[in-house]
């Protein structure tokens, strides 16, 4: 997946005296603080990362608080779609004016109806209705199908919000589960 990129950082961590006994613990923890959260540094959501420590050296903070500077080489795994970026989602809702999915299980995708193709059109029958093709009556979305899409735009509210546009061509690249 495109949106999904491998980084290398040089970092200092800063570590309480109380957990120098392991290093290497307590850096961990506090990157662990910053998973599934938007790092403007990074520009994107850390997923995972893996440290190694540089060397046994530390610099000591000036000042009231006394913690102290880890230097850290850090391999990040980084989650950050851009605009006409093909991603792949589960839908999970679906309404007369839009298609909700779920991205890498994690994140959310809104696709509205200004945005889908012309080509579906909505059925509400059961449980959240479906979108059929006008051409392909075989050709369904319903909850549980996995889509791809290209992204329109995305934004930031306390977690990361991703709008989508349906790519042209929503047939090709439409893979039902059932």
């Amino acid at each position: 997946m495109e949106a999904l990129r491998e980084a290398e950082a040089e970092l200092t961590v800063y570590v309480h005296p109380s957990n120098d006994t392991d290093v290497r613990r307590a850096v961990s923890r506090q990157l662990s603080t910053t998973l599934f959260s938007y790092e403007d540094r990074f520009e994107g959501v850390l997923l995972a990362h893996e440290v190694v420590v540089n060397g046994d050296r530390a610099k000591i903070l000036n000042g009231l608080v006394p913690y102290f500077g880890v230097p850290v080489h850090a391999n990040l795994l980084l989650y950050s779609p851009q605009p006409d970026m093909i991603l792949e989602g589960k839908v999970e809702l679906l309404g007369k004016e839009s298609i909700h999915a779920i991205v890498l299980g994690v994140f959310s995708a809104a696709i509205m109806a200004d945005d889908i193709n012309e080509k579906f059109k909505f059925k509400r029958k059961g449980d959240g209705g479906k979108f059929i093709s006008r051409s392909d009556r075989h050709h369904v979305i319903r909850k549980g199908s996995m889509i791809r899409f290209s992204v329109k735009r995305y934004r930031l509210i306390q977690s990361l919000f991703v709008r989508f546009k349906l790519i042209e061509y929503f047939h090709i690249y439409v893979f039902c589960l059932c």
